[in-house]
């Protein structure tokens, strides 16, 4: 079955990356970080994926996990492995409550109280745990640890050409707007600063993005 791609093609950023005769270096080194770091993470944090999934299993025995169909590079659809967070219908409960949306670009939902979150989600989602899942994304190839995030494919059906230049490269953990305010950012912010991203991206720059990325998540600010 051929992998369903969107009807308008992405932009292209990938001119002046360093390679040496045809050899994409820095695509190379960025998929080894993206391997060890997702591995190392994964290891160390089974302890703490066993809980949770066990917080998530006893507070209303569904599911524990929830697979978030995304929009790759290229357009490639995929589905995104996280926590589940939310209710078990919280995604049938999403079209009633589009005029809640806090974001005033309808390009993409947010609601600080959502109150389809449950009390264990809460928790994780403030200190970014129910994406921990997505290092297997990570492995698996449809995600990098640094990368503009993974866009519902709602939301990407609204985008304008222009927008289309985030799906020029692998989705990611954690990019320029995720250090810099997260939710609280606008969409064309962080469109702006995606973009920025796409267009600079460097191996030095995945590496000071990913340290910052730890105080903030730490801090749980702007998390929701």
């Amino acid at each position: 079955m051929m992998t369903p791609t969107l009807a308008n093609p992405p932009l292209n950023f990938t001119s002046g990356l360093p390679s040496i005769e045809g050899i994409d270096v820095y695509g190379h080194c960025k998929r080894i970080m993206d391997v060890a770091i997702s591995t190392v993470a994964i290891l160390l944090c089974i302890p703490l994926i066993a809980l949770v999934a066990i917080a998530i299993k006893c507070e209303d025995g569904g599911s524990v996990f929830y697979w978030s169909p995304r929009v790759g590079r290229g357009g490639r659809r995929f589905e995104c492995l996280k926590f589940r967070s939310m209710v078990v219908d919280a995604d049938k409960q999403k079209a009633a409550m589009r005029l809640m949306n806090q974001h005033a670009d309808d390009r993409t939902f947010k609601l600080r109280h959502d109150p389809r979150i449950t009390k264990v989600g809460r928790w994780i989602r403030r200190y970014s745990i129910d994406e921990l899942p997505q290092f297997y994304n990570v492995l698996r190839g449809d995600m990098s640890v640094v990368g503009p995030r993974p866009a519902l494919l709602e939301e990407v059906l609204r985008y304008n050409v222009q927008d289309y230049g985030r799906c020029d490269v692998l989705p990611g953990l954690t990019c320029i707007w995720q250090v810099s305010g997260r939710g609280d950012i606008p969409f064309a912010e962080q469109l702006i600063m995606d973009l920025d991203y796409i267009q600079n991206r460097s191996f030095l720059t995945d590496v000071k993005l990913i340290v910052k990325t730890i105080p903030v998540v730490l801090s749980g600010k702007g998390a929701y």
